[in-house]
């Protein structure tokens, strides 16, 4: 039966293109080091640092007018509701692509990473506008990335891209989320920069690790029997 499925394509493929699993390691772990070390620097502060000054001094109403609407519809996507019809989306795509493993990296992805920030802010107790609003990692940065990822990774797929043609879409896409949520975020007052780069860089260490995983279980399932 396991033979008959995965003749039939039930397995859909890989979550990460083998082609693509050395360099999405290589990002984690760069990711994965810079988020720390910017944890270690701002841990415990309730201030912008120096690079955050330099880009933009955040305030609660650095937008006004048509941008701001724009600033808030963008948060949208990493509020509950937003984010549940955003990974719900993803989800159907990677299913009418036929690409299983895809659609639970989806939410696995998108889970862990949320999970992981979540986990770090308490950790490094960074706040924004007063005690109690824990700013680092970005939250809906991480998010939105994550779900970009994940999908983008079945496009490179779908594409047969080469490593270096995969992982400059996949550097790409992500780059392009994130600084639009990290605008978005950083315009409402409620996180900083660096906040944003550390929740960006956090989804860029989450879900490749994620989709090893992924494959890895996938694998083990589907390996017919002895």
């Amino acid at each position: 039966m396991l033979d008959t499925a995965r003749r039939a394509g039930v397995d859909g493929g890989p979550s990460a293109p083998a082609v693509l699993r050395a360099g999405l390691g290589l990002i984690a772990t760069v990711a994965a080091v810079t988020v720390v070390a910017l944890g270690v620097l701002f841990a415990g502060e309730g201030d912008p640092g120096r690079v955050d000054r330099w880009l933009i001094a955040p305030t609660e109403d650095s937008v006004r007018g048509a941008w701001r609407d724009v600033a808030l519809a963008t948060d949208f996507l990493g509020e509950p509701v937003g984010a549940a019809l955003l990974a719900l989306a993803a989800v159907g795509v990677c299913l009418v692509l036929r690409r299983p493993r895809a659609a639970v990296l989806v939410v696995g992805g998108a889970g862990l990473t949320v999970v992981t920030c979540t986990v770090l802010k308490s950790l490094v107790g960074r706040t924004i506008h007063g005690p109690g609003n824990l700013s680092y990692p970005s939250g809906h940065t991480a998010f939105v990335t994550a779900v970009a990822l994940a999908v983008t990774l079945v496009a490179a797929a779908l594409l047969g891209l080469g490593r270096a043609a995969g992982l400059s879409l996949v550097l790409a896409v992500a780059l392009v989320v994130g600084a639009a949520m990290g605008w978005a975020q950083v315009a409402l007052g409620a996180h900083y920069p660096t906040d944003v780069l550390g929740g960006w860089c956090t989804a860029l260490a989450v879900v490749p690790a994620t989709a090893w995983l992924v494959d890895r279980i996938s694998g083990y399932l589907l390996r017919p029997p002895r």
